[in-house]
């Protein structure tokens, strides 16, 4: 936007001596030379490339001086190419006034910033229809421009074609804006610049303005809705090169500035805004750079697996607490952030400008609205705005109060004044952050009933949130490093407050009933609020967040003005805020042992209250997808049966109370059909009743009915749990050793991701297995061809046709680019979870094979596996199993659990899926 001048150019590519070795080869070959003379640019593209490159290592964060030296070498080539075109293969020594040609860098190259990558957008003018020597002129560069492997996008126009098109399309008005004169006929140029201004530009301003918004606003969805997704796109995405372009278009079409310093002298930015501009600009070009270097492409997407290597070309380092890449990443949204700020500020501006400009016409000729005065401040058009420049300096919680009277009073914040709280932000010291009335204001907003969500992203937008709440600026912009995590921890953190209100307004009901109950039940809703905001306030310390979350509420909640009871309860679900979701989705919840456990850490009801609404909102403002009915009925078991104890100060019924009111529940369930409970219900231990929902031992004892009837050695059955939000997969077969992880296998290589499973052995010695089943991505799985699909695999997969394990090797990471992350496996094993089982947790990086190759080692190690829990976070995946030996007994020998141990590390190990995988 604003030419940058390129450093020692020569030593890029030296077009005189170009043009002199091209002479030399029409000289000696004439016509015939082109071969060496194309040889010859490609050499020089190279070289000039790889100097490039050079540079880019030597000064990696030098995006404008690269992207410009990209520009360069592309302009001499073009010159160089159009002067052996017009002068060796097509010379005109009395041209007419029609043999003109203007040659115009446009779009990215007409701004000269280009990637190494980019696209060549060029745009040849001649004065009036083709002629035949504009036509051979215009084919021939384009022959060499192609033959050099450059992507050109190229259009061939007269002036009055081209301010014809501009009229009628906004993508090529755009490109235009910023053509470049790069060579040939200059008062061609001159004369197409000129009728673009007067015949395209003036009058339309306000619609350019307009349809730029609009496709901002489109691409912005399209590319995530958040500048704080993980895997940004650098060019498209929110807060990236697009958002500063766009400023720049508009600014241009408006004013029309030459380059970006211009709009400062239009008012749209000031010095120090326009220096901000720059740095964000800088910065992005070069992280595009680097990927286009890395990937051989133009490729404009941040993705995991090319972050570490552009944290590590731009110099990142580890720091305690955080690694180069996460410390990278936290950069880049800082900057995106400062996009953002400078778009608010910009179309502010912008806006007022207008405003002065519009004259009006008619019986409201000469009124105009009053803005009106609220706490000292101006409200006018929905917005609330400081009075003076001087309003915050002379009252620094001021920049507080205005937050929280936005929220409270359904108003945003004028763009100005969110540039005027930025500057003044720096005035929060001490004295503000521990006045009572500040925080009160604070506390305020936080817990709002309006929308606080909105308040304190605008809060964190002007820097005040973190300037006031230091222990949140240090997570600002924070990414966590792995593919669970949709965004930065302050923008999950806000988005948790969100969805908490959303909660408490009750327009979330149908996905957290539980929640939106309960939250008008607690004693404290201020609770809620503040430990949705504290959770992971202590990521990035370089220990257990959770531990150093709760030291962090103990300090920071008597500053906000809790009592010592809300103190207490604030620590205590920083300190356990994964507890409920860990036991939900780790353990098995029929195990009375699970729920006693849980309970005797929770020990009152309204803790249990606020930990079960802090999971919720925090799973939810995971991302998206990461919430779904498996999950919520999965964490609403466990708090029913957590509330009962709690309530009553045991478990309503024994273990042979809750056998028969099952056996008498399923019995009701199963109306006409209940006599199937008279000739198989005895053939089911008092395992399976426990274990079992009522739903579930219905379909079972029908189809173990319907396989003994038609004497089927193998039943399976699949159905779509809408309730489950999971496919239920019952697997009825003679018990036999290894079962368990061939039906596992089989279940994988259709496609299809266990997320639950319970192994049950009749005492006749049929296996009852119940697998529960969605896709890789936690969606449904329920298609009639998805369901056949499995049937036939597990089929195929216990008859043992087929060779099970290099099939699953050969199936793809269920995340395709989990590769970049280091995922050490680990194994854990608890003889205090439960009381009949040892519990055994495996770690590893999630793969197809998995849960097939960690069942075979079980089995090989002579572990009878009772049921199965499977959790996915992102990458990484945590399977655990309730196993006994094969006497029935728990795993207690040291020595057996390392056997056990090491042969279950072999099987998660990278190492031994590349041993399986085909060469």
């Amino acid at each position: 936007m604003t030419q940058t001048r390129v450093p020692r150019q020569r030593a890029i590519i030296d077009r005189r001596a170009l043009d002199a070795a091209i002479a030399g080869h029409v000289e000696g070959k004439g016509a015939k030379a082109r071969p060496e003379i194309l040889e010859t640019l490609r050499d020089a593209l190279a070289a000039g490339r790889a100097e490039l490159s050079q540079r880019l290592l030597d000064k990696p964060s030098a995006g404008h001086e690269i992207t410009a030296g990209h520009a360069f070498l592309v302009d001499q080539l073009v010159r160089v190419i159009h002067d052996h075109v017009t002068s060796h293969v097509y010379p005109a020594a009395n041209r007419s006034s029609s043999e003109r040609i203007a040659i115009l860098a446009v779009g990215g190259y007409g701004r000269a910033e280009m990637a190494p990558k980019s696209d060549v957008d060029i745009a040849f003018l001649h004065p009036s229809r083709r002629t035949a020597w504009c036509e051979q002129v215009t084919e021939a560069m384009l022959y060499f421009l192609w033959d050099l492997g450059l992507k050109v996008g190229q259009s061939s126009r007269t002036p009055s074609d081209m301010v014809k098109m501009a009229q009628e399309d906004l993508t090529i008005r755009t490109a235009l804006l910023e053509g470049r004169f790069v060579w040939g006929d200059r008062p061609l140029y001159d004369e197409a610049r000129a009728r673009f201004w007067a015949e395209v530009v003036t009058g339309t301003e306000r619609q350019f303005v307009s349809e730029k918004l609009a496709e901002r606003d489109e691409r912005h969805e399209r590319t995530g809705g958040s500048r704080y997704v993980v895997e940004p796109n650098v060019k498209e995405g929110k807060g990236g090169l697009r958002d500063l372009q766009t400023l720049y278009w508009i600014g241009k079409y408006i004013h029309p500035a030459r380059n970006a310093a211009e709009l400062v002298d239009a008012g749209l930015l000031t010095q120090p805004e326009y220096h901000s501009f720059r740095r964000a600009e800088r910065f992005l070009l070069a992280v595009r750079c680097h990927l286009h270097e890395l990937t051989g492409r133009a490729e404009d997407r941040l993705t995991f697996d090319f972050q570490k290597q552009v944290a590590e070309r731009m110099r990142f380092a580890d720091r305690r607490g955080k690694s180069a890449v996460e410390r990278f990443m936290q950069f880049y949204f800082l900057q995106a952030k400062r996009v953002g700020s400078l778009t608010g500020v910009f179309l502010s501006q912008l806006d007022q400008q207008f405003a002065k400009k519009r004259a009006r016409t008619g019986l409201l000729a000469g009124f105009s609205a009053k803005p009106r005065q609220f706490k000292g401040y101006t409200v006018f058009g929905g917005k609330i705005a400081a009075p003076s420049e001087t309003w915050f300096k002379k009252d620094p919680v001021r920049l507080i109060e205005i937050f929280q009277l936005a929220e409270a009073e359904g108003l945003e914040i004028d763009p100005r004044t969110m540039r005027q709280a930025d500057r003044d932000s720096s005035l929060i010291h001490d004295d503000v952050r521990e006045d009572p009335r500040a925080n009160a204001l604070f506390l305020d907003l936080l817990c709002g009933k309006n929308d606080p969500e909105n308040g304190l992203r605008w809060m964190n937008e002007a820097g005040v949130f973190g300037k006031f709440v230091p222990d949140f600026g240090r997570v600002n912009a924070q990414m966590q490093f792995n593919m669970y995590h949709h965004y930065t921890v302050d923008e999950h953190t806000i988005r948790a407050i969100g969805f908490l209100s959303k909660i408490e307004k009750g327009e979330l009901a149908d996905d957290h009933p539980r929640a939106t109950r309960q939250i008008h039940k607690v004693k404290s809703r201020r609770v809620a609020y503040v430990a949705a905001l504290l959770h992971d306030i202590a990521k990035g310390r370089g220990g257990d967040h959770s531990i150093l979350g709760a030291d962090v509420a103990e300090d920071l909640c008597p500053r906000f003005g809790l009592d010592e009871d809300e103190t207490e309860i604030v620590a205590w679900l920083v300190r356990q805020h994964l507890l409920m979701s860990a036991t939900a989705f780790k353990r098995d919840l029929t195990d009375p042992k699970t729920i006693e456990d849980f309970v005797g850490e929770v020990q009152s009801l309204e803790r249990l209250r606020q930990l079960a609404i802090l999971t919720a909102v925090d799973i939810r403002a995971v991302g998206p997808g990461t919430w779904n009915s498996w999950k919520g009925q999965l964490l609403g078991e466990l708090y029913d049966a957590s509330h009962e104890r709690l309530r009553l100060g045991h478990m309503r019924h024994h273990r042979e109370h809750r056998v028969a009111a099952r056996k008498q529940a399923v019995r009701e369930d199963m109306g006409a059909k209940a006599t199937i409970m008279d000739a198989f219900g005895d053939l089911f231990g008092d395992a399976y009743w426990v274990a079992e929902p009522e739903d579930v031992i219905a379909r079972n004892l029908v189809q173990y009915s319907v396989a003994r009837e038609i004497d089927e050695d193998l039943s399976i059955h699949c159905e779509f749990d809408e309730d489950r939000g999971a496919t239920l997969v019952t697997v009825i077969a003679a018990d036999h050793p290894g079962l368990f992880y061939r039906i596992a296998g089989g279940i994988h290589l259709a496609g299809g991701n266990i997320i639950d499973a319970r192994i049950h052995t009749t005492r006749n010695g049929w296996a009852v297995d119940n697998f529960l089943v969605q896709d890789p991505v936690g969606r449904s799985f329920a298609e009639p061809d998805q369901l056949a699909r499995i049937k036939k695999s597990i089929a195929d997969a216990i008859a043992n046709r087929g060779e099970l394990v290099p099939r699953l090797a050969q199936r793809p990471l269920p995340r395709a680019r989990a590769k970049a992350f280091d995922v050490r496996p680990r194994v854990l094993f608890d003889n205090d979870a439960s009381g009949r089982f040892t519990v055994i947790e495996v770690n590893a990086r999630d793969r197809s094979a998995l849960l097939n190759r960690l069942g075979r080692a079980l089995f090989e190690s002579q572990l009878i596996v009772h049921s199965a829990h499977i959790t996915a976070y992102g990458e990484r995946a945590a399977d655990i199993f309730y196993v006994t030996d094969l006497t029935g007994s728990k795993v207690v020998d040291d020595a057996r659990k390392e056997a056990i141990r090491a042969a279950l590390l072999e099987a998660a190990s990278d190492e031994r899926q590349a041993e399986l995988e085909p060469a």
